[in-house]
């Protein structure tokens, strides 16, 4: 049985789908973030950084993992599935996880803090991170061209990871119709029962 500790963000998104996905049993604890749930002692013990998405694994010795790419990593070990079918594959799959987890995930959440969130207005910042979340989505978009997933003919972590982020370019105010090739990946992802499955219960 997998505890899952998360609540509707996309990275906490990430995890439900993946379970959805590989077919584990999951137990789902949602947190209320504006209540700070993630800052309290007794999720602490389990992601000391005070963020979700986090995970205890009770078939394994209560063993938890927390940040939403090492989530993925170890539930795709631990099934076998959604890492590629080669050591070539699976370096693809690892390079477009961490393109998401260092790049486009937190340029996007900062575009969108800024736009959104900020008790001012701060022109230089919003400018610098919608035009960084521009040349990623950019890359994205012209990766896609060629690929139909992102490591190549195989839906993987990376989709996941990816999905939950480049299917709302509008969070950055960006237009969605300039990435035409993401919205077809945006869109064949999110026909995927499993998916729709996960965005259901998560939203619940």
């Amino acid at each position: 049985m997998i505890e899952l500790h998360t609540a509707n963000t996309p990275n906490g998104q990430k995890i439900v789908i993946a379970l959805e996905e590989l077919g584990l049993t999951y137990q789902m604890i949602k947190l209320n973030l504006g209540a700070l749930d993630q800052k309290k002692p007794a999720y602490l013990k389990i992601n000391p950084n005070g963020r979700i998405p986090a995970i205890v694994d009770h078939a394994e010795n209560n063993f938890a993992v927390f940040e939403s790419g090492a989530i993925l990593i170890y539930l795709a070990e631990k099934t076998g599935k959604l890492l590629g079918n080669d050591a070539k594959e699976r370096s693809l799959v690892m390079q477009w996880l961490m393109f998401q987890m260092s790049g486009l995930g937190p340029i996007m959440g900062q575009a969108g803090w800024f736009l959104r969130s900020a008790p001012e207005p701060i022109a230089i910042a919003i400018q610098r991170y919608q035009n960084e979340t521009t040349r990623l989505l950019t890359v994205l978009e012209n990766h896609l061209t060629e690929s139909e997933y992102l490591a190549g003919k195989e839906f993987s972590i990376a989709d996941i990871s990816t999905w939950t982020w480049a299917k709302r370019p509008e969070y950055a105010e960006l237009d969605a119709s300039e990435f035409p090739h993401i919205q077809r990946w945006v869109e064949q992802i999110g026909n995927r029962s499993a998916v729709q499955k996960a965005m259901q219960i998560i939203a619940s």
